[in-house]
């Protein structure tokens, strides 16, 4: 039983990197502002919360009526993101799908579900909770490298009864060509150009001061709250779909909590880039 459970963490710890992989390489993700799922444009906000969480996953998303210009050129840049709706009679219930520009669907999160009464409660509750699917990605957009084209040095061929020195256009260095046959005398001589390649520096993540004391677990309605020794409410968790991971606000952030290797962690996405934070949680 051990070694299989071992087995299926294994897998998907492989397959969320495959995932990153894949997801790297598209710039963009283009939401549309009317889903084939809905009679109406941004019906239940349902646009403006796509982007949003995209947005705050770290993600450069745009709508499909404002599409920067290299991606206007190039769509195969972007990934079109849709909503399948599957909702049943007292549970609405959604799916997030991401194809290419060949519409190949190339991800597809959890099913995230609410039970709200109010439409438009329980369709931001459902987007919401399939988002958690993009949690803990460190996506990063990857362009794919591009095979650089060699010039060959302008130059122009003399008579050697000439013994004339020519310019080369690209380096601007002069290049004496000569021919040695019996009818004429050439003869080439052209110094290789230098290459300087500068890399980019990867960016750390910013350093945001968060609770380090031992925090308490206090159950709720909707899932728990975090309370230090003052007592004070530091975080309150809002429980999902998937076990031990929670939704939270922190200093204005749209964040989650879950466990990994036995450790609960904060993470959110700030200023483009993602940040994660250990918690010392008592439940």
């Amino acid at each position: 039983m051990r070694s299989n459970v071992l087995y299926i963490l294994l897998f998907l710890i492989v397959f969320t990197n495959g995932v990153n992989a894949q997801l790297n390489s598209y710039k963009y993700i283009i939401v549309p502002k009317r889903f084939e799922a809905f009679d109406a444009t941004n019906k239940y906000q349902s646009s403006t919360l796509m982007k949003y969480y995209f947005t705050e996953n770290g993600f450069n998303a745009v709508y499909d009526d404002a599409l920067p210009k290299d991606l206007a050129n190039e769509r195969c840049l972007g990934l079109v993101a849709d909503i399948i709706d599957t909702s049943s009679l007292f549970t609405t219930k959604v799916i997030i799908t991401l194809k290419d520009c060949n519409n190949l669907e190339i991800f597809r999160s959890e099913e995230g579900t609410s039970k709200s009464k109010e439409y438009d409660k329980s369709y931001r509750e459902a987007l919401q909770n399939a988002f958690v699917s993009f949690a803990g990605m460190k996506y990063t957009y990857e362009p794919e490298p591009k095979e650089e084209e060699v010039e060959e040095p302008a130059t122009v061929v003399i008579s050697f009864k000439d013994d004339v020195k020519k310019v080369d256009e690209a380096t601007k260095e002069h290049v004496l060509e000569q021919k040695a046959t019996k009818e004429e005398q050439v003869y080439k001589s052209v110094e290789p150009k230098p290459t300087n390649i500068v890399q980019g520096e990867n960016k750390e993540a910013l350093n945001t001061q968060v609770p380090s004391d031992l925090l308490y677990a206090q159950p709720t309605a909707n899932g728990y709250q975090l309370v230090d020794s003052t007592p004070k409410v530091v975080l309150k968790l809002e429980e999902t779909s998937m076990e031990n991971v929670f939704m939270t606000d922190f200093q204005g952030h749209n964040a989650v909590v879950f466990e990994k290797d036995g450790k609960w962690l904060l993470e959110y996405s700030e200023n483009g880039e993602k940040v994660q934070k250990e918690l010392n949680i008592k439940f």
